[in-house]
């Protein structure tokens, strides 16, 4: 018995057909579901929740002990996440940690010295954001500072 074009593409039709509309049945089963909405909701809070639980606490900038422990803290785990291929959160951390620092031009010349170029540009973006987010006059200081070290 031999197969046919024609034959193939009518099968390979037909399948795609029934696979389509398998999609849709269930697509629409899952979304007439009174619970659908409710599972959304509740999967977007516990994500936002999550997001918002990995950002460390700030210490009182009064308490210079806290703010050492939070400074070297913040370093280590930058370093350490940034070590292990995790940019964008080492990047977080050191920008928190440049935040809290006594001299940031000074740690910035070292952070240049010792990351590559493309981790310490994400370093001195996050920097203007988080001066934007602030609303203080970090941004300029951050403007400062990268002019400082072109």
């Amino acid at each position: 018995m031999e197969i046919n074009k024609t034959t193939l593409g009518i099968a390979a039709g037909v399948a795609g057909t029934l696979f389509l509309g398998y999609c849709i049945y269930f697509d629409h089963k899952r979304r007439s579901d009174p619970e659908y909405k409710k599972k959304v909701r509740e999967r977007r809070r516990k994500a936002k929740k999550a997001a918002a639980g990995n950002r460390p606490e700030m210490p009182n900038l009064v308490d210079k002990d806290a703010v050492q422990r939070f400074f070297l803290q913040e370093i280590q785990m930058g370093e350490m996440l940034i070590g292990n291929g995790h940019i964008e959160q080492g990047v977080e951390h050191l920008a928190n940690a440049v935040v809290v620092c006594g001299q940031p031009t000074q740690l910035l010349q070292v952070l240049q010295q010792t990351l590559p170029a493309q981790v310490f540009t994400l370093l001195i973006h996050k920097m203007k954001e988080y001066g934007n987010k602030m609303g203080q006059p970090r941004e300029g200081q951050v403007e400062e500072i990268s002019d400082d070290l072109e």
